[in-house]
């Protein structure tokens, strides 16, 4: 069974590699935000199946409930810091038109 957990956590972590790609490459916010909540959600799966591969879930899902909060409240208050600003980029027409505005 141990065997299967394996596997299961490498082919997580394989698809965690995919997932950083779409963050880092997004080509809008909201991609590279979506990509990191799924790279979170994909690091706490695989938390919980270590705790099965130890035999100590126990203490695991501790472990995978808290950095769950984390990943949860990072990806909201991203979402949310991005609905104000609309765009990282100077220059950007968002950022121009935000700036008219003041």
């Amino acid at each position: 069974m141990q065997n299967f957990f394996i596997g299961a956590g490498l082919a997580l972590g394989f698809l965690t590699l995919l997932c950083l790609y779409r963050t880092i490459a997004g080509p809008t916010v909201l991609d590279r935000i979506v990509g990191t909540g799924v790279i979170g959600t994909k690091t706490t799966v695989i938390l919980l199946l270590m705790g099965f591969i130890y035999e100590r879930v126990d203490m695991f899902v501790d472990i995978a409930l808290a950095y769950a909060l984390l990943n949860f409240l990072a990806t909201i208050s991203a979402a949310k810091f991005f609905r104000t600003r609309k765009s990282l980029i100077p220059g950007h027409k968002y950022h121009l038109e935000r700036e008219a505005q003041k």
